[in-house]
């Protein structure tokens, strides 16, 4: 997995760090057609925990529930996992998530830099580890693979960040 492209209205991953508030931290989101799995960084970007999985509904009101956990977690940033299809390509559920992300900027306006990190894979990576390494029943995966997923991608973003000594 690697940082998607920067392009307006969207942050660079490697900028990101510089325009958090102190102590600032990242929210990890992998967006679905019916849920949003949500991940938090620590402040140190370092570590990125699940946290819970929001189910979709009109944009004003999963836009209303994030605005209120970004301000109770002290979130200064977001990273968007931006599904790509496997030749790098952007296809429908790229294009919907990027929709997302910029709504957030635009029509939300939650005043927050949001980066788009390429999450190509991760559900199956995380459903592949609940399965073989869990044993998770089929129930319990669906009540958890969202955000698992979320984590994974902003833990991949946090690595990215963190290697490249931002």
């Amino acid at each position: 997995m690697s940082p998607a492209p920067a392009c307006p209205p969207f942050t660079d991953l490697a900028e990101l760090p510089g325009l958090l508030p102190p102590r600032g931290r990242l929210l990890g989101l992998d967006l679905g057609e019916k849920t949003i799995g949500l991940a938090l960084s620590n402040s140190d970007l370092t570590l990125a925990s699940p946290l819970r999985t929001l189910r979709r509904r009109k944009f004003t009101e999963d836009a209303v529930a994030l605005e209120e956990l970004c301000r109770e977690r002290e979130v200064g940033g977001l990273v968007v996992g931006l599904p790509l299809n496997m030749d790098g390509s952007e296809g429908t559920r790229a294009r919907s998530t990027k929709q997302f992300a910029r709504n957030l900027i635009e029509i939300a306006r939650l005043g927050l830099p949001v980066a788009l990190w390429d999450e190509r894979l991760s559900t199956a990576a995380v459903e592949r580890f609940l399965i073989d390494e869990a044993d998770m029943t089929r129930r319990r995966r669906g009540e958890v693979v969202d955000k698992m997923a979320a984590a994974y991608i902003l833990q991949g973003a946090l690595d990215a960040l963190n290697r490249r000594g931002a």
